[in-house]
């Protein structure tokens, strides 16, 4: 039975190397991370100052089904067109500034199919920028 005792295995892991590795590891790393050159960005300049972007035009369309335009630019007055005088007004001012953008600002009561009608006459007529204004809660 004393022979028995004598021979058997070891079943304890011994982790000495293990934090050796790892200390040495440790030191590597801490000496080389200051001499890692860090990456710079080169930025491209411009000569001029961006330019600022253009007050967009609103059509407004009232709870009866009526457009107006707004022209912020000029003033807070609106202006009670059809749909014909609207794309003139609006063609003559992207004839000015074609990055001109055109927002819609209809009342909550009107329906979808008038704000759509109104967005596929400007789409029709080479109108590129435009949104719909909302109200903030």
């Amino acid at each position: 039975m004393a022979r028995r005792a004598k021979h058997r295995l070891m079943n304890e892991i011994n982790v000495v190397p293990y934090i050796d590795v790892m200390l040495v590891l440790l030191i590597i790393f801490m000496v080389t991370a200051p001499m890692i050159n860090h990456g710079q960005i080169d930025l491209p300049q411009i000569g001029k100052s961006l330019a600022t972007p253009a007050v967009p035009l609103e059509v407004i369309i009232k709870a009866d089904g009526s457009l107006a335009f707004r022209d912020r630019a000029l003033s807070s007055a609106e202006l009670a067109v059809n749909h014909s005088q609207l794309i003139e007004a609006i063609k003559q001012k992207q004839a000015q500034n074609a990055e001109q953008p055109v927002v819609i600002a209809a009342d909550k009561n009107v329906r979808y199919e008038e704000v759509i009608k109104v967005m596929d006459i400007l789409q029709q007529n080479q109108v590129q920028k435009v949104g719909l204004l909302a109200q903030q809660k």
